[in-house]
């Protein structure tokens, strides 16, 4: 077996952690064709809980894009869709990596944004015609124009550092790896969490002169997570040994680390309407060999995973624990009309539930990996990226699926 490590110390981190970067896995059918696929209800799409809800019409559509694709964007402004296909990521030979620009009703590519790095994270400021696009593997954030579709700059958030790797060889790399990323617009301020076996950190990138403003350090092993509560000035990081960090959005001081009875922090979202933190607990094994083997720490095991936690910010306790498909990703929540999205990476599905109870209302089979969510709000259209099995051919297209109900 390869060591998890030795391709390069930046991919391979995010291949051992399982899913932070939505690494290959076992494959099951995905179309492949040029032409979308529908169906109108999806009959063996879908699995449907005793609720009237369930009854609901429901449209499933689904398009090959792109390789490697990650998170995804809808903007009502451009009524478009933008989607990061990381190409042949740290493949010199691989496809370039660019931005697509989608059409929301049929997923056809309108136009591609060509990226001179990989991107995986996204934000969009829609008012200013702003998508940041998170540079994971370089450390910065490349500033895209969405009524010109172009590039307008990249921010270098960190440079690189001399170290040895886990074989104890000698190497330079960036501190960090960047996943989610969280706009704060009151402040103008950018939020990326930047992710590594130890010493976690948050960057913190000023949008109006698009630099660097402040590095907060101390944010252990496998900083993932981050949603924003912009009314209360809290900023919340999650990372994979069952930690969350508050951090005030005005002062950009960490005010408080609470312990979780969760153990794989994954992703986060705000609920609202009650104040409470949303977070996948994915429950993958890899995460606690790394957790374990490379960043060597005493570890005691929290919980089952395999879940959705809701947690109260104010004391991090578990208020509630909602069992969803396997290795849970990325969650959203449909305010409007009380629903939350779950990717499901282990079991190729999408579960939504009612966001008022947590009880389960549908579950969409979406193979391979589904990975990440967007929400147009006035329609209820849910955007879906899906990854490839470790059965397709490499460097195949990937998917973006939209769900309708």
């Amino acid at each position: 077996m390869t060591h998890p490590f030795r391709l390069h110390p930046i991919v391979a981190t995010f291949a051992a952690l399982s899913t932070l970067l939505g690494a290959c896995a076992h494959q099951s059918a995905v179309p492949s064709s040029s032409t979308p696929t529908l169906t109108t209800p999806p009959q063996h799409a879908q699995k449907q809980a005793q609720a009237p809800e369930a009854q609901a019409q429901v449209q499933v559509q689904r398009q090959a894009v792109a390789p490697a694709l990650y998170e995804i964007a809808y903007s009502a402004r451009q009524n478009a869709i933008f989607v990061a296909s990381a190409g042949g990521i740290m493949d010199k030979n691989g496809p370039t990596p660019r931005i697509l620009r989608l059409d929301p009703a049929t997923l056809a590519v309108q136009a591609e944004i060509p990226l001179e790095r990989p991107g995986l994270g996204l934000v969009l400021d829609d008012q200013a015609n702003r998508l940041y696009v998170g540079n994971a593997f370089h450390a910065s954030v490349t500033v895209v124009d969405t009524q010109t579709n172009r590039v307008t700059g990249v921010v270098q958030l960190a440079e690189k550092v001399r170290m040895t790797d886990f074989d104890g060889k000698p190497i330079e790399r960036y501190p960090h790896n960047l996943r989610e990323l969280v706009l704060d617009k009151a402040n103008e301020r950018l939020f990326a969490p930047g992710i590594w076996i130890s010493d976690s950190a948050l960057y913190v990138m000023n949008t109006r002169t698009l630099a660097l403003e402040k590095t907060i350090p101390g944010l252990g092993f496998g900083a993932a997570g981050t949603t924003l509560d912009a009314p209360a000035g809290k900023l919340y990081v999650s990372n994979m040994q069952g930690q969350l960090f508050t951090v005030d959005t005005r002062t950009l001081a960490l005010e408080k680390t609470s312990e979780v009875a969760a153990d794989q922090l994954l992703n986060l979202t705000l609920d609202r309407q009650k104040r409470l933190i949303l977070a996948t607990d994915q429950g993958s094994d890899n995460p606690n060999m790394v957790r374990e083997k490379f960043a060597k720490l005493a570890y005691q095991i929290r919980g089952e995973g395999n879940r959705v936690v809701v947690i109260d910010p104010a004391d991090g306790q578990v208020r509630q624990s909602v069992p969803t498909g396997r290795h849970p990703v990325a969650l959203l929540i449909d305010e409007a009309r009380h629903r939350l999205y779950v990717t499901n990476r282990g079991s190729g599905s999408v579960t939504v539930h009612d966001s008022r109870d947590y009880r389960l209302l549908h579950t969409f089979e979406l193979p391979a990996h589904p990975n990440s969510l967007a929400l147009d709000p006035v329609t209820g259209a849910v955007f879906v990226t899906i990854k490839n099995g470790e059965q397709d051919p490499k460097g195949s297209d990937e998917s973006v699926a939209r769900i309708q109900f």
